[in-house]
């Protein structure tokens, strides 16, 4: 049986919904892209661990506190990225989103650096509410 990456380790300490308390796995100055067209006012960089808590605040608000990140894989790419597939639910005043996205983590160090949020908004599954 093989070791886990130790960078795999680092993400699993990671809890969107407490950035706070995942303060020592985050860098200082972590930077946050997200792109979504869907989201356009939601959309830019989100920088160092306010910027991150900002994001996600944002995000339960938008969404009355229904957003949650289900991961499906990870897998370390050599010694910095980790490539994950996640599954991001939420409920919007009139429809619940389910939406497959692609987040690519850069750690340094013992502590994300950089993450890039890449959802698959034209195949994303609907339903009116």
């Amino acid at each position: 049986m093989s070791e886990e990456h130790p960078n795999l380790s680092v993400l699993k300490r990671f809890n969107p919904a407490d950035v706070a308390g995942s303060a020592d796995v985050l860098s200082e100055d972590v930077v946050f892209h997200f792109f979504n067209p869907a989201l356009p006012d939601m959309q830019g960089d989100y920088v160092g661990r306010d910027g991150l808590q900002t994001f996600f605040a944002k995000m339960a608000e938008r969404t009355n506190g229904s957003f949650k990140v289900d991961p499906v894989s990870a897998i370390a790419m050599g010694d910095e990225l980790v490539v994950t597939h996640v599954k991001d639910t939420m409920t919007f005043p009139n429809q619940q989103v389910e939406v497959d996205a692609v987040v690519v983590w850069r750690i340094l160090e013992g502590r994300i650096v950089e993450a890039w949020d890449i959802p698959a908004v034209h195949t994303a599954k609907t339903t009116a509410l």
